[in-house]
């Protein structure tokens, strides 16, 4: 006869002793008990990036490659406008 196949030896788990979790923070001063943003709060986040968007513009601009890029769009809205008109020249 056979015999039954041998089982695996099990190892043993490792465990490692974890501390309990810290409680809860209390909220943000610009957020409420549920957690919800004060509208000054949003506003202020709001503000502060379209300001941050404005100065990146400015930057854009005031630099070589940014007004090369702006005479780059203008030469080409020129040549779509001439091509536009001559089209309409042909068309009659």
């Amino acid at each position: 006869m056979t015999e039954p196949p041998e089982e695996p030896q099990q190892k043993p788990i490792e465990a490692q002793i974890v501390p309990e979790p810290a409680p809860p923070s209390p909220p943000a001063p610009d957020y409420d008990e549920h957690g919800v943003p004060s509208l000054d709060y949003v506003r202020d986040k709001i503000e502060g990036r379209y300001a941050t968007s404005l100065g990146a513009t400015e930057l854009a601009e005031g630099t070589a490659a940014g007004r090369s890029l702006e005479e780059q769009e203008a030469e080409r809205a020129a040549a779509a406008k001439a091509k536009l008109e001559e089209l309409r020249r042909s068309l009659g």
